[in-house]
């Protein structure tokens, strides 16, 4: 009998209170972050994207983000487990870092830190406000500095399978930016598809011709939005090729920052990449392990109690969200209760 071939078990790291929460055009409060954050380790997350240390100026949603690092470090509700949980903040520049190493020396920051660079020129100056070699050498300096306080690195390559400004990139060029990351010392690599753009063959390709070049499962994370309505059919593809980590968000939700927050336009964020900006987000983490599930695959996660969150979720922000498990549930084990 024909069988998929695929990971009988995963790492699964959730970034809503990042990521998802970036995109909103309403402030979060800060106890509902720290609320869903304290959640998602009680239902078995190990890996949470918490906040940006970036200026508050451009990014009012982190404005918390020290109160929100304070919390998460000193709740009880989490406390007999907090010390298996690994919190990353992303830090695209060098103020950040220095934030990030301040926090740390407190007791209080982040166990990993997050740069980013895009294979496409005009996609990463847009994102960090560098040239690709500017940023290249501040990362050179930077992670050292990282490492000597205890915090991981992980270093992301942004525009693999296309950019929402110039158009088509080559996935060499996305697997050369991975081996370099790891030569100046990345500790792991996310690997994302920010537009929402690749299609499942592309994954699978691009993946594979990852782990044959660096065949370490743990050194790699799937990142995958879905602009287009191909998150899962990604999800899958990857799992094929042997990936064994992946990221998403609550909902679906996420993006680029949004540029417009409690009524209040936002300074230097620029236009979104796309007319409307409700289109964009990130693979629904309820639909991920709720299908991870039915394919036997170990996510180390309660999936009742993440359809739970996705709940809550949905009423923090507002409005329904992607989730369709959210809805319809899990698939019944058994024939009770069925019509």
């Amino acid at each position: 009998m024909a069988t998929l071939n695929y990971p009988k078990k995963v790492v699964l790291g959730d970034i809503t209170v990042r990521d998802g929460f970036q995109h909103e055009e309403k402030y979060i409060p800060l106890e509902a972050k720290l609320w869903v954050a304290e959640q998602l380790v009680l239902a078995g997350f190990r890996r949470i994207e918490l906040t940006n240390l970036g200026n508050p100026a451009g990014m009012p949603q982190f404005k918390d983000a020290d109160q929100l690092l304070k919390g998460f470090r000193n709740s009880k509700k989490i406390a007999h487990c907090i010390k298996d949980v690994e919190v990353t903040c992303v830090t695209i520049r060098e103020k950040a870092v220095e934030r990030a190493i301040k926090a740390r020396q407190e007791g209080y920051g982040p166990d990993r830190i997050l740069f980013m660079v895009s294979t496409s020129e005009s996609h990463h100056k847009k994102n960090s406000g560098t040239t690709l070699a500017e940023y290249w050498k501040m990362c050179e300096e930077y992670i050292p500095k990282a490492h000597a306080v205890g915090m991981k690195v992980c270093g992301t390559v942004s525009t693999i399978w296309g950019c929402p400004i110039e158009g088509p990139t080559e996935l060499k060029k996305a697997v050369e930016f991975t081996k370099r990351w790891l030569d100046i010392g990345a500790d792991d690599i996310e690997h994302a598809d920010h537009d929402g753009s690749a299609p499942p063959n592309k994954v699978y390709e691009y993946f594979s011709m990852i782990l044959d070049a660096i065949p370490d499962p743990t050194k790699h994370i799937a990142h995958f939005h879905v602009t287009r309505g191909w998150g899962l059919a990604n999800v899958l593809a990857a799992l094929q090729a042997g990936i064994t980590h992946y990221e998403g968000t609550m909902g679906g939700i996420g993006g680029q920052p949004a540029n417009f927050v409690d009524g209040v336009p936002v300074a230097g964020t620029g236009s979104y990449y796309y007319v409307d900006p409700s289109i964009v987000g990130l693979v629904c983490m309820e639909d991920m392990v709720v299908m991870m599930d039915e394919m036997g695959i170990d996510t180390g996660v309660d999936v009742d109690k993440v359809l739970e969150i996705g709940q809550w979720v949905e009423k923090i922000v507002g409005r329904r969200l992607r989730s369709e498990c959210v809805r319809t549930g899990r698939i019944p084990k058994s024939m009770t209760g069925r019509g």
